[in-house]
């Protein structure tokens, strides 16, 4: 075995630039998912994405299929009497948002053994490499003992229902293996309420806008208010600290607060810039009654990132504790709305959370809207694909880690038998100091960057896995 190591080691090696370049192709592409744009399930820059993996994979050798630009899919042989390990990815990404610094978000780069651009890492560059792995076993002539075959989504960040769209249509694979996580095996994943809260009318006509976020799974950076321009408002902004930008208009004033991005599934360390605004907003004495109290609710939500003002606090041994983030803001109909996503335990109640946030809603005299429950998925850590994983994962590190549960949210929730696997935990050494801003180069963040070092370790990793799982019966 050592030997076929080796050859798939050299293998990797020799087409490094030939990935970084197909890498690149993709990540050029913007491709958000709106629904319905140009009359496709995710829009026209999904759809474009789509069509040119596919395209891709066909120059290669690969079969492709479309599955009504909900899903696509590339493999190289017919399974026989084979069962099937799906390698799952996604083509969207979140919004590029702003302050990037390194290039822009659709003209990827390589520095110093980073690729720079929205979807390096999440989750592009790890699609393509599983798409080289399969065409290295083929050019290398070796034959696991499962089929394989990648599928390709456009719908991962808004919620997943291009996976929902195709379990009711096609059948799934016997085991999945979802490359949207870190190493070793994720066994688990909390579950997450998309939900909002809103004001009654701003009837004071003080306040004009309120924005900030750019999605819900992501700790804002940036938010703005619009205030009508009175004696009492321009002395307000006049006192305010330095990190607070003001502009002024004949007829209005802007202010606008900054903070430092995470992904909402890891808030620590991430600044909530619409929780500063909301704070100076509520504490300036410009609005009073519901006005005040809905800001002051804002302000209590983004206090902390584990619920408290919304009285959720909880935790379990098994995926620790929940997490809350108010993560965007908008102003319509004179009323203003605050984006929540929460991930919760997976032992905890879904409703008991839901029911406690409605009453802390309303007693803030504010509306509350459900978008969605997105139930946690939990295997039992003790089942054979978990254990050769990781054991797989421990073997080529040198390291003792093991399979855990996260916040995060990938496909392996939506799928049966399906696990995240990688390809974040390489040991590499890591970006020099000072070379990203902080808030910078992570997943949802600007300059978001793929580790090179790392990425080619795992797609080498990902070979040992699936030749590990040789004689394994896939859904046990």
């Amino acid at each position: 075995m050592n030997e076929i190591y080796q050859k798939i080691d050299r293998w990797v090696d020799d087409h490094r630039e030939e990935i970084i370049r197909d890498i690149c192709r993709i990540v050029s592409i913007r491709s958000v998912s709106t629904p319905g744009e140009g009359g496709y399930p995710y829009g026209t820059g999904c759809k474009k994405v789509l069509d040119e993996m596919l395209k891709m994979g066909e120059e290669y050798g690969f079969k492709s299929h479309n599955y009504e630009n909900y899903v696509g899919a590339l493999w190289l042989e017919e399974p026989e009497d084979r069962e099937t390990i799906g390698f799952w990815g996604h083509l969207d990404v979140v919004p590029e948002g702003s302050d990037w610094t390194m290039t822009e978000p659709y003209s990827p780069v390589v520095k110093d053994g980073w690729l720079i651009g929205r979807g390096a890492g999440d989750n592009k560059g790890p699609t393509v490499g599983t798409m080289h792995l399969m065409r290295c076993f083929k050019e290398l002539g070796i034959r696991p003992g499962h089929a394989l075959k990648l599928f390709l989504g456009c719908d991962e960040e808004r919620g997943m229902s291009d996976l929902v769209y195709y379990r009711e249509h096609y059948p799934c694979p016997e085991m999945s293996i979802i490359a949207d996580s870190g190493f070793p095996v994720c066994y688990g994943e909390k579950g997450i309420i998309d939900c909002a809260v809103e004001t009654p009318v701003f009837e004071s006509g003080i306040l004009l806008d309120l924005n900030g976020g750019i999605a819900s799974n992501v700790v804002p950076d940036r938010a703005y208010a619009v205030l009508k321009k009175t004696c009492a408002v321009s002395a307000w902004a006049a006192s305010l600290p330095e990190e607070f930008k003001v502009e002024e208009e004949e007829d209005s004033l802007t202010v606008r607060a900054f903070g430092i991005s995470r992904h909402s599934a890891s808030p620590e360390g991430g600044i909530n810039a619409i929780g500063k605004l909301t704070r100076i907003l509520s504490e300036s004495g410009l609005f009073e009654g519901g006005e005040a109290e809905g800001l002051a609710f804002f302000t209590a939500v983004n206090d902390d990132t584990c619920g408290t003002a919304l009285g959720i606090v909880c935790e379990d041994d098994i995926s620790g504790h929940l997490t809350c983030v108010g993560s965007t803001v908008r102003f319509e109909n004179g009323k203003a709305r605050l984006g929540i996503n929460i991930r919760y335990p997976v032992l905890a109640d879904s409703a008991v959370l839901i029911a406690s946030i409605e009453e802390k809603t309303a007693a803030a005299g504010c509306g509350f809207t459900l978008g969605d429950d997105n139930k946690p998925n939990y295997y039992d850590k003790n089942r054979p694909a978990v254990k050769i994983l990781t054991d797989v994962y421990n073997a080529y590190t040198g390291l003792e880690k093991e399979p855990y549960v996260m916040g995060g949210g990938t496909y392996a929730r939506k799928l049966p038998n399906a696990f995240a696997y990688g390809p974040g935990g390489i040991p590499t050494e890591p970006a020099p100091e000072g070379f990203f801003l902080p808030g910078h180069g992570g997943a949802h963040s600007p300059d978001e960057g793929l580790n090179l070092e790392s990425f080619f370790g795992s797609v080498k990793l990902y070979a040992r896995a699936v030749l590990a799982l040789d004689g394994v019966k896939l859904a046990e």
